[in-house]
């Protein structure tokens, strides 16, 4: 019997976008028509998405403005069965035949909407004067599988919006557990097939999460800060009795690994040395049975039993430059497993640089499918707009290999089956004509008498608070109103 993935290898490509169109509009539960047309219009739009109501005079969406509103504002999705059908797709794949994915989370910054509820404190870069600020929004998780080569293409498998007061690492691990179960359960992944490899920048607790996800075949891979203390694995009993004969308690952890400290590194147990093309000569260096050592304090305040011990390879990666010109500075990572090879230790930091594929996904969702662009007020609402621009951009991806090039003349001639997502959307519309349409024509209406000329709106929208996502999942709440005549005093920011 067959795999889904060797049917999804030896499918049709224009079959299996249709098959996707017709699957995502048996999604859409509740004006349905009007939600189908809408990512229809997102997709043939000329040039990038500006404001959303242009998307109305395109002549894929049939319908009036009101009814654009009026579907993401009341509309209904399935979620769920969007997210099993996105699994069942063909995905992109590592040279070895490892599904690598990658999680992120992108904000959609609302800083002057009051009266939108869910917002919380996003980290942003290098806004105003190139400082990190926090900016009131709605935080959405991605997860992606990754393309074994430097491109700007990725396959979104899930999306969630951090509530506020969660807890980071927890909600990234049931994003994660839920999206492994969709891709076993669709036969992307069996048991003589390599363990799933999971990506993630230095936000993440990448130990904590590898731990609470030791039932599943993953492997994870963090990035870790260039300040962290790494602790060897504790002396054998015999060990300990011979350095220590008047006896004692054995200690639970080893000797101390400082990143900053050269000293304490000792012999590494791999050295790869690669020439690549756009950074030079790359250099990894790799310790192996290193663990962070755990206190019971933040998420593991509340834990049963005695602290884990979470061991791992470090690998210490340094490039001779960056194509940026930039400062160089190693970037230090850390993976789930033991005893690495040189093969797993370039697989691992060539993984690690194919997760800034990411960044270019966060940028045509942004910039051209204009994902942020809406100024909608109810947080559902936000969530069916984004699920949309992911259906979107699944659609993109399918089309791949199925749009000319449209390019204009000041672009360099693609080949094929390599362009970029943007030059895939332009060339959608006329693969659009050929592709089935599920939805159905609207029917005559007439406009509602709306207010009446002159009247005030007597119901003024309820305000909200904004809330922050931290660490411990402890939700977060503004103090006290303080006395008439002083300052509210400043708390330090937990991002």
């Amino acid at each position: 019997m067959t795999s889904v993935v060797e049917q999804a290898s030896q499918r049709d490509p224009f079959a299996e976008l249709s098959r996707f169109r017709a699957d995502s509009y048996d999604c859409l539960r509740g004006r349905g028509d009007a939600l189908f047309e809408l990512a229809d219009a997102l997709l043939c739009a000329e040039g990038p998405v500006k404001t959303l109501v242009d998307l109305a005079l395109a002549p894929e969406h049939r319908r009036g403005h009101g009814a654009l509103y009026g579907s993401l504002n009341k509309g209904r999705l399935d979620i769920d069965r969007l997210r099993t059908e996105l699994a069942s797709l063909s995905l992109p794949r590592a040279a070895d035949g490892r599904l690598v994915l990658a999680v992120d989370v992108s904000p959609w910054l609302r800083p002057d909407a009051g009266t939108c509820p869910d917002r919380s404190f996003c980290h942003t870069y290098g806004r105003g004067d190139a400082k990190h600020q926090m900016i009131p929004g709605w935080p959405y998780s991605f997860v992606v599988a990754l393309e074994a080569r430097r491109t700007s293409w990725t396959a979104v498998l899930d999306a969630v919006r951090l509530e506020p007061g969660a807890d980071l690492a927890a909600v990234t691990t049931d994003q994660l557990r839920d999206t492994v179960g969709r891709l076993i359960a669709a036969g992307q992944w069996k048991a003589s097939d390599p363990e799933i490899l999971v990506v993630m920048d230095a936000g993440y607790d990448a130990p904590r999460i590898a731990h609470l996800l030791g039932d599943l075949p993953v492997q994870v891979l963090g990035r870790l800060r260039s300040d962290r203390v790494m602790r060897r694995p504790a002396p054998s009993r015999a060990e300990f009795a011979a350095a220590n004969p008047a006896g004692g308690r054995p200690p639970k952890h080893g000797a101390e690994f400082v990143f900053g400290d050269p000293a304490t590194w000792d012999a590494e147990q791999a050295v790869t040395t690669t020439d690549t093309r756009r950074y030079g000569t790359a250099v990894a260096r790799a310790w192996d049975r290193l663990h962070p050592r755990l206190t019971r304090r933040a998420a593991w305040l509340e834990h049963d039993g005695p602290l884990p011990v979470i061991e791992g390879t470090v690998i210490r990666l340094a490039v001779e430059k960056l194509p940026s010109g930039g400062v160089n500075r190693p970037v230090w990572l850390w993976w789930s497993r033991t005893g690495a090879t040189p093969a797993d230790v370039d697989r691992c930091w060539q993984s690690f640089l194919r997760r800034f594929d990411l960044e270019h996904t966060f940028r045509l969702l942004k910039q051209t499918l204009g994902w942020t662009r809406p100024r909608l007020r109810d947080s559902t609402a936000a969530d069916r707009w984004t699920w949309l621009v992911v259906a979107a951009h699944t659609q993109l991806r399918l089309a791949r290999p199925l749009v000319a090039d449209l390019r204009h003349p000041w672009e360099r001639p693609a080949e094929p089956n390599k362009l970029t997502p943007a030059r895939v959307r332009r060339g959608f519309r006329n693969l659009h004509t050929k592709a089935p349409s599920p939805a159905r024509a609207p029917k005559p209406t007439r406009p509602g008498p709306g207010r009446p000329l002159g009247s005030k709106n007597n119901q003024p929208a309820t305000r909200y608070e904004v809330g922050r996502v931290l660490a411990t999942g402890e939700a977060y709440a503004r103090p006290a109103h303080h006395k008439k005549g002083t300052k509210p005093r400043r708390t330090a920011v937990n991002g």
